[in-house]
């Protein structure tokens, strides 16, 4: 950070002066590079939001389109909107739940992976993560791409200070979703986010905020959300999506430029300025890729990926085209009706008074007064409304179907008529989510990366301990001190616990046809209480077993016992469950953490054969 320009010399200021002349060009470059692809990325949202009457023209500008006659009609019937809504509800189901898998069964890597698990669970609880992926989903089915931007946030935490009369927090990581808009690649031809060399983020920040973090304060302005530039009387005349609540007021365009390591800057460098100020001048400050090397804080999440293009496709633009087809079909069609319910009328020059016809028009009891000798006005026969209207208006809601990958049942909640079995429901519910697969693997991958940044940005930053609760198993809480270095990312392997499109009653379903398989049972064909146990949460059906607090009660106590009979005798109660505690006995005793500590087993032995006499 820049903390006083006033002692600079004159090579120091030269040296700022063109290093925010050299961004902001930099930025201007990239900004025209990609503006035919905002302004398809704002026509998409227009539509999305019901203003569909707009397009492209030929200099690559939105604007809107006049009817060509007066009396045309532009109703718009939105059918883009109800079938994102349903893809991203859908797609919401599926939210993935981040879990840690040990790289091997040592004790020290398991307790890792579930030190790992909480810290990821307890920044998503507190980042709210499922409404970060939700919102980051929107955009994405909406323009095609979406960003979350991981980053350590020093005014996040718990207050452990002062210093220069300033409040002091332990930080955290903060955790948010960034539109394409404010994204800017070095190449929009390369697909991944890692093989750029630098990446820009441009956003609207408000006065009061730079000042809080960067010290500075600086002259705000009206700041264009979406075309990232100051909002000028130009754009209200000729504005299409773009409201006033687009509008930020009294804020200032901030451009981070993030550059990876190279030969001339080994740790990369960030550089964050004004439109004439320099915030931040210095290395990149994350650790946070692979083998803790640094990178960008961005993950990239597309809806529809595309060869050879940063950013990917979404299912707005590829609905644009036909819902363009349904609302003219739409429009013409009543436009026929209306003609035919309200009638055109064929007049003789002169024969009638025709501004009062046309003023009043037909009226139920109207005496119409005519030039004696001339022809009557008389009404023309339209005939009726032809075929090919209901047949084309079918045609594109199939289509609609087609593209967007929301079949009839999902989107209507209704079963078409032509499916009588269950067989064939099921199968038409899985070809909807096969259509769906391609998204919700993207979705997937990006909220694997988010938990591998979380967990890196807390082992470069948490150097004291550190106080971490969660809930066990048992429903116990837990209580972790750890730092920093006590968590291994490099050896622990990501999972990501969903089952894709899976709803809660498809897993039941094949959760029972497991336990009809007979895998779930032991070599005496007997299912056991563990067992029992977690077949019955998974099925919500906890309640109607009274055992189940039981076994999670004993397998916690059996574990507290392992670590007492290390150095002393402990006494076994007669209200054990006796086999449990031995086989919990019995796998610590096997286990390598055992094995390292090289310690006598003696009052294991002794404790095992206690419990053995009791079951007996």
């Amino acid at each position: 950070m820049i903390d006083d320009t006033k002692n600079l010399s004159t090579n120091e200021k030269k040296f700022i002066d063109d290093i925010i002349i050299e961004v902001n060009e930099d930025f201007k470059n990239r900004q025209e590079a990609r503006r035919c692809l905002e302004r398809s990325w704002q026509l998409n949202m227009n539509f999305l939001c019901g203003n569909q009457y707009c397009d492209l023209n030929s200099l690559g500008e939105l604007e809107n389109q006049d009817a060509r006659y007066f009396w045309q009609s532009k109703q718009v019937f939105n059918h883009i909107a109800p079938t994102v809504d349903t893809r991203i509800a859908k797609l919401s189901k599926s939210m993935p739940t981040l879990v840690v898998r040990a790289s091997s069964d040592e004790e020290k890597d398991v307790k890792t992976a579930k030190l790992s698990t909480s810290i990821i669970d307890s920044v998503a609880t507190k980042q709210n993560l499922e409404k970060v992926v939700w919102q980051a989903t929107m955009w994405s089915e909406t323009c095609g791409t979406a960003f979350y931007k991981v980053v350590w946030d020093r005014l996040l935490g718990k207050k452990v200070g002062k210093q220069n009369g300033i409040d002091v927090f332990e930080g955290d990581v903060k955790l948010v979703c960034v539109s394409p808009f404010e994204i800017y690649p070095e190449s929009l031809a390369v697909e991944k986010l890692d093989d750029m060399s630098s990446i820009i983020h441009a956003k609207a920040v408000s006065v009061d905020e730079i000042a809080a973090r960067f010290g500075v304060s600086l002259q705000g302005e009206d700041v264009d959300e979406f075309a990232l530039s100051p909002y000028t009387q130009s754009m209200r005349s000729n504005q299409t999506f773009i409201s006033e609540n687009a509008v930020k007021r009294n804020h200032c365009l901030v451009i981070e430029r993030y550059e990876k390591p190279c030969k001339a800057f080994p740790n990369g460098r960030l550089i964050i300025v004004t439109k004439d100020t320099l915030l931040f001048y210095g290395e990149l400050p994350y650790l946070n890729g692979n083998d803790m090397k640094r990178t960008f804080p961005f993950i990239k999440q597309n809806c529809i990926d595309i060869a050879g293009s940063f950013f990917g496709a979404s299912i707005v633009e590829r609905l644009i085209p036909i819902q363009r087809a349904y609302n003219a079909v739409k429009n013409r069609k009543h436009e026929f009706l209306n003609r035919i319910a309200l009638g055109v009328l064929a007049v003789e020059d002169g024969s009638v008074d025709t501004d009062e016809l046309i003023e009043d028009g037909l009226a139920p009891g109207k005496v119409i007064v005519y030039r004696q000798g001339s022809t009557p006005p008389k009404s023309l026969v339209l005939g009726e409304i032809p075929s090919e209207f209901a047949e084309e208006e079918e045609k594109l809601q199939n289509e609609f179907i087609l593209i967007s990958g929301i079949s009839e049942v999902t989107r209507n909640s209704k079963t078409p008529a032509s499916i009588t079995s269950g067989t064939g429901l099921k199968l038409l519910l899985e070809q909807d989510e096969e259509r769906l697969m391609v998204t919700a693997e993207n979705i997937k991958r990006a909220v694997k990366e988010v938990g591998k940044h979380i967990l890196m940005l807390v082992k470069q930053f948490a150097g004291t301990v550190r106080i971490l609760k969660s809930t066990g198993e048992d429903g116990a809480t837990l209580t972790y001190y750890f730092k920093g270095s006590d968590i291994s990312s490099d050896d622990i392997v990501f999972e990501v616990d969903s089952s894709q499109i899976d709803t809660p009653s498809q897993k039941r379903v094949m959760l029972y046809d497991v336990y009809k398989s007979g895998l779930l049972e032991d070599e005496n064909g007997k299912i056991s209480e563990v067992t029992k146990t977690k077949i019955l949460e998974a099925l919500g059906l906890s309640s109607l077993d009274s055992s189940i607090g039981l076994t999670s009660l004993n397998i916690s106590k059996a574990d507290r016992e392992n670590v007492l009979l290390e150095s002393n005798d402990v006494k076994v109660n007669e209200y054990d469950e006796h086999e449990i505690h031995i086989s919990q006995h019995k796998r610590y005793l096997l286990s390598k953490e055992w094995e390292q500590k090289n310690l006598s087993d003696k009052f294991f032995i002794a404790h095992l054969n206690e419990h053995k006499r009791l079951l007996k």
